[in-house]
Formats: C-alpha cells, sequence, structure tokens
C-alpha cells in the first residue's frame, strides 16, 4: 500500500503550486485506482492547517473548499485512513529512541510510525526528511527516476 504525505495532498489541490499537474494526476490515479492508498490522518490536518494559512498562501483555500477536498479524497473507495491504534506508542517510541528525533521531527516520526503500523510499503513526499527511518520506504512520485 500506498501512503501520501501532506506535501502532495496541497500540491493537488493548490493550482498555483508548480507541482500541481503532476500531484493532481498522482493523486487522482490513487483514488480512482483499483489499489489500496493510505492518508495518516496528521497529514489531512497538516493540510487544512497549510492550504487554509494566509501566511503560506494569498489568498488561502477557502475552509469550505478544503473540507470539500478532502471529502473528496474520503470518498475513494480504496482510501485507508491511518490512525494511532493500541500499538502504536511503542511504535514512535521505537522510532524516535532509535533516530535521536526530538522538536518537530516528532511530526515526521508521527506519520512514519502510522505507516508502519498500517503496512504502508511506501510512503510519496517530497519531504527528504524522511530518509531518516530507514525502516520506512519513501519516493518522491513529482520526479524522474533520474531526478530521484
Amino acid at each position: 500500500m500506498i501512503a501520501v504525505d501532506t506535501n502532495i495532498l496541497v500540491y493537488a489541490h493548490r493550482e498555483d503550486s508548480d507541482w500541481y499537474e503532476p500531484a493532481a494526476e498522482t493523486v487522482r490515479n490513487l483514488a480512482e485506482g483499483p489499489s489500496l492508498w493510505a492518508i495518516p490522518w496528521p497529514c489531512i490536518h497538516e493540510f487544512l492547517a497549510i492550504v487554509t494559512h494566509p501566511g503560506i498562501y494569498r489568498p488561502p483555500t477557502p475552509i469550505e473548499l478544503a473540507t470539500e477536498q478532502i471529502g473528496a479524497w474520503l470518498e475513494s473507495p480504496t482510501l485507508i485512513l491511518l490512525a494511532e491504534d493500541k500499538g502504536y506508542w511503542q511504535a514512535l517510541e521505537l522510532l524516535v529512541n532509535e533516530v535521536k528525533i526530538t522538536g518537530a521531527q516528532i511530526h515526521d516520526a508521527r506519520i512514519a510510525a502510522l505507516c508502519l503500523r498500517g503496512g504502508v510499503r511506501e510512503l510519496w513526499s517530497a519531504d527528504r526528511d524522511f530518509s531518516r527511518f530507514p525502516q520506512l520506504s519513501v519516493r518522491n512520485p513529482l520526479l524522474s527516476d533520474r531526478e530521484r
């Protein structure tokens, strides 16, 4: 199963993004495809915070449009939402202690732990910070094989 990180979701939503076309196509292919795919709940929360933030986007996405976008993704019959479960804490604890993660990097560790617990084989992200977690395979689907 492939999971999608916040930045891919933001690029797929914001038409003013340089990566809009490839990101929108990537997410559309996942949402309309036959294979299971996933979004960690923290990525949905972060998407909502970023696209509606007036300090990040001018103009920001109106909250109604941002929630409509999330609703459209949630309608995908093959989407799995990754959330904390009973064994989540042990997974997160292991990651942060192994890699010595602190501060703002805890957010990425949370996503990595959810993906590992959820059976994700690959996280699609444009964020290189996930390379800290060798247990999780990460790929930027917006770059060609040569650019990776």
